[in-house]
């Protein structure tokens, strides 16, 4: 059979589209812990329970995902998704796993609305749980991405290059200066364990698909000037999808410039959101939905939720399809991963500045909203306390203080 042409569904024992979209949304409405305790999730569900792939394969997706720009835990539900049931069974289960945190967080923004957020003692407990959350994250992503002295150093100079120099191209600049120095100079990681034998997206479907991605990517920002607003809002949330390696809070970042700079969408705004974004389940880039409805000027509210979140997703599902049948050449690359590493260690890098700005300088104002700060990350460092806890703590903390 050529390799350009998906097995006989019935080769594959495929599941149903209805059962990969139901197992989906169940995670979507559980999977609380932001994007390393999905992977857990995952590997409960689909490997260990219901078998529908094996660790070689699970690892495999893990390390494609990680490989990729976009939301890393949501690209891996898409190519989960997609081994069990084709394309559908892909979009299927990204809709099953982001629909409950998308509808959670737009609600919020829509009642944010009547709030007045820079007053609220609760707000302010919630900005700290970001920093809070957000330090937890810098601390687990540097043990991981970033866990020699070469690659320590790469994170330390990105960090200080965002500081120094703050723009949306600042952050493309140090991700790719951060690949350069990793092809030129690291050492590459151990290769991934070997795929799944079948594909089951055809490559010209790939093809399509990194073709579409790279011309919205260059058409939008060209557009936005003629098309008002609608444009102008798409293109910031699909930017901030299609630049971002990891997904996460490492989205963070990027979505500050693109909304907050231009006055979108004020910083108490922002960081309130984004705290509550820790409480629900489901990917964080449904963080999106939230700030499309509370932006303006116009569209906001529900439409601009949609288009928000529409332009956040979207580069990482075309991505993944698009990268799903190429990936088993491109993995065994050397230079690849030597890329990577620099890649991965650079984003380290910048989440740490944006820990220190805006998240600390525009949250810790007293000395105890260090202590708030302090026990938030001791508890989320102990593994003991879920974040959701963690995060009304704070909010609870902020509301008496305030």
């Amino acid at each position: 059979m050529p390799r350009d042409v998906p097995a006989p569904e019935h080769e594959h024992d495929r599941g149903s589209v209805v059962e990969v979209l139901r197992v989906a949304l169940g995670l979507g409405l559980t999977s609380f812990g932001g994007p390393i305790a999905h992977l857990g999730y995952y590997r409960r569900t689909y490997v260990e329970r219901r078998h529908w792939l094996d660790e070689a394969t699970f690892a495999d997706l893990v390390a494609l995902c990680q490989s990729l720009p976009g939301p890393a835990s949501t690209q891996l539900m898409i190519a989960i998704g997609t081994h069990r049931a084709g394309i559908r069974g892909g979009l299927a289960a990204w809709l099953g796993f982001t629909i409950p945190s998308a509808i959670a967080l737009v609600a919020f923004g829509l009642q944010a609305g009547n709030v007045n957020l820079a007053q609220a003692g609760w707000v302010h407990g919630l900005k700290l749980a970001a920093v809070a959350v957000v330090a937890q994250a810098v601390w687990m992503m540097a043990r991981s991405l970033a866990p020699d002295m070469p690659r320590r150093a790469v994170a330390l100079v990105a960090a200080a290059v965002a500081l120094l120099w703050t723009s949306a191209f600042s952050q493309v600049a140090i991700i790719a200066g951060g690949a350069v120095v990793g092809w030129l100079a690291l050492r590459p990681p151990a290769a991934a364990p070997s795929g799944p034998a079948e594909r089951h997206v055809p490559r010209r479907v790939g093809i399509a698909a990194l073709g579409l991605f790279a011309v919205l990517l260059a058409a939008l920002p060209l557009l936005r000037g003629v098309g008002g607003q609608p444009l102008a809002l798409l293109d910031a949330f699909y930017r901030a999808g299609a630049l971002v390696f990891g997904g996460g809070h490492l989205v963070l970042p990027l979505l500050h410039t693109s909304v907050v700079e231009p006055g979108w969408v004020t910083n108490d705004q922002f960081l309130a959101g984004y705290g509550a974004a820790q409480m629900v389940p489901g990917p964080l880039f449904a963080f999106a939905g939230y700030l499309g409805t509370v932006a303006g000027p116009a569209p906001n509210g529900v439409a601009g939720a949609v288009i928000a979140l529409f332009g956040i997703f979207l580069p990482g599902v075309l991505l993944i399809f698009g990268a799903l049948p190429f990936w088993s050449r491109l993995r065994a690359w050397v230079p690849f991963r030597r890329a990577l590493a620099g890649t991965n260690a650079a984003v380290v890098g910048i989440l740490l500045a944006a820990l220190y700005t805006p998240i600390w300088t525009s949250a810790v104002v007293a000395p105890v909203d260090v202590g708030v700060v302090v026990l938030g990350l001791a508890l989320l460092l102990s593994a003991r306390v879920p974040s959701i806890a963690v995060v009304a703590l704070c909010a609870v903390l902020g509301a008496i203080g305030g």
